[in-house]
Order: structure tokens, then sequence, then C-alpha cells
């Protein structure tokens, strides 16, 4: 398992309610597993996190799946929503 910092970015900061959380996962899917239920019943980050770019250490994911993507101890995950414009 790694130690994973997650910054949220305008929407998913306000629907998270914190700036940046750290998780113990070992891919992207389990951090945002983790994320989710930190939260519980409150579904908006996960309405928030289904539209969302994601960067691993300033790289972006694209299209590459969550469960696929493994994450190495200090990575850098951070929530891009989407926004008006853009």
């Amino acid at each position: 398992m790694a130690t994973v910092t997650i910054r949220y970015w305008a929407a998913a900061k306000d629907a998270a309610g914190v700036a940046e959380d750290t998780v113990e996962a070992e891919t992207l899917a389990d951090a945002l597993e983790v994320i989710l239920d930190r939260r519980g019943a409150d579904g908006r980050l996960g309405s928030v996190l289904a539209g969302s770019s994601f960067l691993v250490d300033g790289a972006p994911v694209g299209r590459r799946t969550a469960a696929d993507l493994v994450l190495h101890d200090s990575a850098v995950v951070e929530v891009l929503p989407q926004f008006a414009g853009g």
C-alpha cells in the first residue's frame, strides 16, 4: 500500500469539504473508494468524481482504467472537476 495525497479543486473541493485527503491505496480506484467511503451516504463527491479528470504526479490519467493505475508511495492525485466553458 502507498500513502497517497488526494488534492481537490473547485467543485470537488466543495463536495469533499476539504482541500486534500491522505489515503492508503494500491491503485487509483482504491484511493477513490477510500475517499468515497469517508463521506458516507453523501453522494455529492461521487457525482463530481464521475465527471472529473485526474492527474497523478502532474501527468493526466486520460483513458487509463483507475483499477489498473498503480500508485507509488507519496503520489499526488489531483481531482479536476468539469467546469463551465471547458
